[in-house]
């Protein structure tokens, strides 16, 4: 039996390249790897990113034509950069979807006119009472404080601890030892558990 690993690309493609694919593949991921790390995929993990590029990758040997009068390495060069760019401009669009999406800390919070926000109530980052924590809606505060225990699993609550603080994703990641995208869905989860405490859903 021949050895595939040994045959020139062009050869394979001129084969039967749904049985010849899995050698190509194999053959150009450190090129993918190579060209991922030029590209910066949003809220998501690297190995995302060359996963995009061997979606490229494969559509590059489906799509192959010899009679273009390219080499087979520099169309699944063009293809994998094709298929990264369109990801990442993907990500991009969605990108401000969090501050489209998130609890407002600065919304009113009751139906009296106070003027007190939710992040009046649930006070201070560090956990120190606000002199307006004191005086007005204490008990509104606890409430909302307990519920928050109750339905807030420790990593969201201190996720929720580090973003009120003004950490960004990046340094909340660091922090907790997760990734971004970790972070972004305990958020998202936050937001909406949040929304249902303060009867907004």
């Amino acid at each position: 039996m021949t050895d595939l690993t040994k045959r020139a690309d062009e050869e394979l493609l001129a084969g039967n390249r749904e049985k010849n694919a899995e050698v190509l593949l194999d053959r150009y991921k450190n090129l993918v790897r190579q060209i991922a790390r030029s590209y910066f995929l949003v809220g998501a993990e690297p190995e995302d990113l060359i996963q995009e590029g061997m979606i490229g990758l494969y559509k590059a040997v489906r799509d192959y034509r010899p009679d273009r009068d390219a080499a087979f390495r520099s169309f699944a060069e063009l293809c994998v950069e094709r298929q990264m760019i369109s990801a990442v401009k993907r990500a991009t669009r969605r990108k401000h979807e969090p501050l489209n999406t998130y609890v407002s800390y600065d919304r009113s919070v009751g139906d009296d006119e106070s003027g007190r926000t939710f992040l009046d109530l649930i006070g201070a980052a560090d956990g120190s009472p606000s002199p307006e924590d004191v005086v007005i809606g204490l008990e509104n505060r606890r409430g909302i404080q307990q519920r928050m225990d109750e339905v807030l699993s420790p990593f969201e609550k201190r996720v929720l601890s580090l973003y009120l603080s003004g950490d960004d994703y990046g340094q909340i990641a660091s922090v907790t030892g997760k990734s971004k995208k970790s972070v972004d869905n305990a958020l998202q989860r936050i937001k909406k558990k949040l929304n249902r405490i303060l009867g907004k859903d």
